[in-house]
């Protein structure tokens, strides 16, 4: 199904971010140097505000560390992001039942929002894990259909 809704994406602006948790747990014995790898595991879910052609992103974050059992325990972060996206055209992009719930988003804004929220959120975690046993640890390039 082809999908002709005018789709901009520069009608998108951020008007609000905000970090509602940023934690790291790591044990007192922790050895950075027996990192093997890191596992990492994103969760996506948007919220509509038609009234204010407001969208809401949030994404939560889970790393750890494997040190192929070196460790006595690994480290863990969790990480819970939250953006306020302003869509000019929201309502020309997403299609309402008879209920007012959703029944179809736009796919080129829905990638956009994905991308927008996972793309910050690495940047973010880049400057926030300095110091920590994930100091290394980059969130991996993701085809985003996953979030979505």
């Amino acid at each position: 199904m082809s999908d002709n809704r005018p789709f901009d994406p520069l009608k998108i602006s951020i008007i609000e971010y905000k970090m509602i948790k940023g934690q790291v747990d790591a044990p007192e014995e922790f050895s950075i140097e027996w990192i093997k790898l890191f596992d990492s595991d994103a969760n996506y879910t948007l919220g509509f505000n038609f009234d204010g052609n407001f969208v809401k992103a949030d994404i939560n974050i889970e790393i750890s560390t494997n040190s192929e059992g070196r460790n006595k325990s690994e480290a863990i972060g969790k990480f819970h992001f939250s953006y306020i996206y302003h869509i000019e055209n929201l309502s020309e992009l997403v299609t309402l039942n008879e209920d007012k719930s959703i029944q179809v988003v736009n796919f080129e804004l829905g990638a956009a929002l994905a991308s927008l929220t996972y793309s910050t959120s690495r940047g973010v975690l880049l400057i926030r894990l300095q110091g920590t046993p994930f100091q290394s640890f980059i969130l991996p390039v993701i085809d985003v259909k996953q979030l979505l």
